[in-house]
């Protein structure tokens, strides 16, 4: 049995505060919304391909939306939420790149080579160019696709660009994080440029507006200048609520009583993209789409709990292989749901968006092989039980191994020192290290000494390599059964040993130095030549004493390339 301690809190005061009751189950949280049983038989038609508006955020917690009972104000979420299906089995990958990639492919990242880390911004990699995208084959479907938003699969050369991989028109960033206002990215001190794209160009002009407005606002001009009559893909990859922690004043005041400084912050970032997805669902109204329309909506990983966001009552956070860092905010939202007001419990995975959205386009899939996604949209619209049955969350060769891990731990037949998750049925079996590993409450506490997020905390354990959960049971990982189970734990191994076997070498390059934004007139961007390959790490060294005046440097050239374009455009006018 696992000891636990509670630091700087007892278990009656957190029980004070609400945290420990909040029920997995609770009616108003997450049950059924009632609804009249005649709009459960009477159903709308597809009577021609629907819109397809997919909502990506970054870095939102699990417990970070109202319906799950937050502090955080999300009366859109909850509102489109209540009105769907909620998705409340629903898993995304625990950081960036590789929820990204799995959504595009609908592929696990060990088919993609992109099983450990993410693409860093100097690196030679993007997502595989042999890869058939998701937005492509909605082209093939007779889609117009747009993507507005952060990218974060790779650019260090043109054939890697949102552009070049599905999308008719893109506007966002390509790095992982950026400054809200200014779209400056640093990967390193000394090294850092400006991240603002329209198309395949650098968008300098638009620098000082606030993302989360100005992708809401594209997204509104997309739909006023295209056809309801025609099908339309657009995918929202908001940059909110990532670091850094920035937001308008007047969401920031709403939040005033919020003692903890970071949380409040992040609140306000979370209500200003609520109202952003209002406003384009106000557009897809306005236009004449949202009667033809699908919304899908997901987050891309736990919440950064040091950055104000909260995963509660899940355990671990971004980055790890708990709950709370795979178990995301999921719901569909639509009128041709058959359906809707309802919780829905089928296990649904990020990869299954790719078979389920191109077969409500009906584009053809035939000709795809080795999807490792599901079409999961009987389950959703019709409350049918999901085919997935399991879920392979990763295997990292290149992640620390765990120190205490070993092939005879698993069995002979797998090293537990490996990373590695999986999800078959009820269970969910961990090996090596899945990352910080504490229940962490909801950041509201003003002046919390000290590691002030560390609430709930496992003292032993230290010593393990391998975990096993009954996951229906016990959805906060609390009782580890590896001890009690091992004939469960030795069949989930020969899963993981199974899925292995299938993976392709890791794609993992050392970072180039060619990549500096110096390099590119002060922005990121591609630069290697289409001709080069994937595997390239020559290049030309940055000039001697560079860094001393960095900033000062991109200054100059930032400030140049804005005249320059400011010229241009009074020209055109």
């Amino acid at each position: 049995m696992a000891v636990y301690a509670l630091t700087g809190f007892s278990l009656v005061s957190l029980l004070s505060f609400g945290y420990l009751s909040w029920d997995w189950m609770k009616p108003s949280l997450v049950a059924d919304v009632a609804t009249d049983p005649m709009e459960k038989s009477l159903p709308p038609t597809f009577t021609r391909p629907p819109h397809i508006i997919f909502i990506l955020t970054d870095d939102q917690g699990y417990h970070d939306v109202g319906y799950h009972g937050s502090d955080i104000q999300t009366p859109t979420l909850d509102r489109l939420a209540a009105e769907g299906v909620k998705l409340e089995n629903y898993y995304i990958q625990p950081i960036c790149t590789p929820s990204r990639s799995q959504l595009i492919t609908g592929r696990y990242q060990i088919h993609t080579g992109l099983q450990h880390s993410i693409i860093r911004p100097r690196q030679p990699n993007c997502l595989p160019l042999d890869q058939v995208t998701l937005p492509q084959k909605l082209q093939e479907a007779g889609y117009s696709t747009h993507m507005v938003g952060k990218w974060h699969l790779g650019f260090y050369k043109k054939e890697c660009l949102p552009t070049r991989r599905g999308f008719d028109t893109f506007l966002g960033s390509l790095t992982g994080n950026v400054d809200y206002y200014t779209y400056d990215n640093c990967d390193g001190p000394g090294v850092c440029g400006y991240d603002l794209h329209e198309g395949e160009d650098v968008a300098w002009d638009q620098s000082g507006k606030y993302s989360t407005f100005l992708y809401a606002q594209r997204v509104s001009k997309i739909l006023a200048s295209h056809s309801p009559k025609e099908p339309i893909f657009i995918y929202v990859a908001f940059q909110a609520v990532h670091t850094p922690l920035q937001s308008p004043k007047e969401y920031i005041y709403r939040y005033r009583s919020m003692g903890n400084v970071a949380r409040r912050k992040y609140a306000a970032m979370v209500t200003c993209m609520d109202e952003a997805v209002k406003n384009i669902t106000w557009a897809l109204k306005k236009y004449g789409y949202y009667d033809n329309s699908v919304i899908v909506f997901s987050t891309d990983n736990g919440g950064q709990t040091f950055s104000g966001g909260s995963n509660w009552p899940l355990r671990g956070r971004k980055g790890t292989y708990w709950e709370g860092g795979v178990r995301g905010i999921g719901f569909v939202h639509s009128p041709l749901i058959k359906r809707k007001r309802r919780t829905s419990w089928a296990l649904v995975h990020i990869t299954d968006w790719y078979p389920t959205l191109v077969s409500l386009a009906r584009g053809n899939l035939s000709n795809v092989q080795g999807l490792d996604g599901y079409n999961v949209w009987p389950a959703i619209s019709e409350g049918k039980e999901s085919p997935r049955t399991e879920i392979l969350h990763n295997i990292d060769p290149l992640y620390n191994h765990a120190k205490y891990g070993s092939l005879e731990d698993g069995f002979g037949i797998w090293n537990t020192a490996v990373q590695a998750s999986i999800r078959v049925g009820e269970w969910k079996l961990l090996t090596g290290d899945p990352g910080y590993s504490d229940w962490i409450p909801p950041q509201t506490l003003t002046n919390f000494p000290g590691s002030w997020w560390n609430l709930e905390r496992l003292t032993d354990g230290l010593r393990k390599s391998v975990w096993l959960f009954n996951i229906t049971a016990d959805p906060y990982e609390r009782y580890d059964l590896s001890e009690q189970r091992p004939d469960v734990v030795r069949t989930l191994l020969m899963r993981l040993v199974h899925y292995n076997r299938t993976a392709i070498p890791v794609r993992y390059p050392a970072e180039n130095p060619r990549a500096h934004p110096d390099f590119n007139g002060g922005a990121w961007g591609p630069w290697a030549s289409e001709d080069e390959g994937e595997d390239w790490e020559g290049g030309r060294e940055p000039l001697k004493g560079r860094n001393k005046k960095k900033k000062c440097k991109i200054c100059k050239l930032r400030s140049f390339f804005r005249k320059l374009n400011t010229r241009l455009m009074s020209n055109r006018i």
